[in-house]
């Protein structure tokens, strides 16, 4: 019995393969984890900055509409060229671009009258050296692992990104509260660099023959070969349905506030989602025993929106908590599955472009969800608005999931670009 319990228990473990096996994968993770533990502390510095200069919400919205044009436009653009050129180059060059705006901010914040403008155009910069950098970063994980290994790989670089995400803005807070926000946004300086240094540690990376130069048609095709995969335009698709239909993060204050009567406790609401998401993560060693990877998607994703549903109904703010902690869980898991497809099944003349519009697919989605949610809280209730978005969550995913059955059916065993890609892997 007891040498059972331990065999169920060592299959949850997280897989540690990658990492004892690959050194730039473990560089990757390194310098990635840096560079968004640095990241998400300038992520809190600089709206704080932004309301201490102008005192006005609208002024820290407007970052966000200044930065949707550059992921746009220069996400797909750096898809195209992380297909073209040497994606470790295209590490450090984006590295030095986003130290460079960095150490502009840095430099603003010290003036006796920072100047607002100035801080618009770094977040613009920013945001234009960070989509074309995401791509490249992304398409070099296939290479850097054994095929067999992927969902291993995307495990352990979500658990990274996690703590960061846990630690950045913690750090942050405590520091623009008593430091400064300059002393902030040396944090921030001080990791980017030193992650980008890291990034000088990787071996060079030939890009295909075959690649397309970075143009429209090097995007178009991208595009084309996206929509003309069923099974992969299920990954995109059932993720902005469930990120469009179920984000209730825009409603946390209003709901902790207005609906729940506890204000004070706000913040777990925030730390609900990430403190689910690690725990699934902890957990996943029975991933790599999953074959159906698409399945694994679709039900994950229709739990993510019961879970966010059954939120909006919670009497006290510990029930919800708990549940969008389990949201939060089921988010990673539909993460992971997503990932392991693309990184297992698409060629790697084409993964750069593909990782540009799945940079997109998972930050539009959430946008327009939060814009959705506002409209449908005004229009009715905060309760109403989270509750029949997780509803209509549930309801969009099996749609889709019955529209794109081919996804449905996937299986990493027999999928022939799976195969394919497994046969090329092996043979190099």
């Amino acid at each position: 019995m007891a040498s059972r319990v331990r065999e169920r228990l060592s299959r949850l473990r997280v897989d540690l393969t990658p990492w004892r096996g690959s050194r730039d994968f473990r560089i990757l993770v390194i310098s990635g984890s840096v560079f968004f533990l640095g990241g998400m502390v300038g992520y809190v510095a600089l709206p704080y900055q932004l309301y201490q200069l102008t005192h006005s919400n609208f002024a820290v919205g407007a970052m966000g509409l200044v930065t949707i044009a550059p992921l746009v436009v220069f996400g797909l653009y750096g898809g195209a060229l992380a297909d073209h050129v040497d994606r470790r180059k295209m590490l450090i060059g984006t590295g030095i671009a986003q130290v460079a705006v960095c150490a502009v901010l840095l430099a603003n914040t010290l003036l006796t009258n920072p100047q607002v403008w100035l801080i618009y155009v770094c977040g613009a910069l920013n945001a234009i050296a960070s989509s074309l950098q995401r791509p490249s970063r992304d398409a070099l994980f296939p290479r850097v692992v054994k095929h067999e290994e992927m969902p291993a790989a995307v495990t352990l670089n979500a658990l990274t990104l996690q703590v960061g995400q846990l630690a950045g803005p913690a750090l942050g807070g405590v520091l623009v509260a008593t430091a400064g926000v300059a002393w902030a946004f040396t944090v921030e300086l001080a990791g980017l660099a030193a992650a980008t240094l890291l990034y000088l540690l990787l071996r060079p990376y030939k890009t295909s023959e075959h690649s397309t130069p970075p143009s429209l048609r090097a995007i178009g095709e991208g595009i084309t070969y996206a929509v003309r995969r069923r099974d992969l335009l299920g990954t995109y698709a059932v993720d902005m349905v469930g990120m469009f239909l179920a984000m209730p993060i825009v409603l946390f204050p209003a709901f902790a506030t207005e609906v729940l009567k506890e204000p004070a406790l706000l913040g777990l609401l925030y730390s609900a989602e990430a403190v689910g998401a690690m725990l699934a993560t902890l957990t996943s060693g029975w991933a790599r025993h999953v074959h159906h990877h698409g399945r694994a998607v679709v039900l994950a994703t229709m739990t993510w929106g019961a879970s966010v549903g059954i939120a909006g109904l919670a009497p006290n703010i510990w029930f919800a908590i708990a549940f969008f902690a389990i949201a939060g869980g089921a988010d990673m898991i539909s993460g992971l599955f997503r990932a392991v497809i693309w990184n297992q099944t698409i060629p790697d003349e084409m993964r750069g472009r593909l990782a540009g519009i799945e940079m997109l697919s998972y930050s539009l989605g959430p946008l327009g969800g939060q814009s959705r949610s506002g409209l449908v809280a005004d229009l009715t209730s905060v309760r109403t608005s989270i509750v029949s978005g997780g509803v209509l969550c549930v309801a969009g995913v099996v749609a889709t999931a019955a529209w794109l059955r081919d996804f449905w059916r996937y299986d990493a065993r027999t999928d022939e670009h799976a195969v394919r890609e497994r046969e090329l892997r092996a043979a190099s």
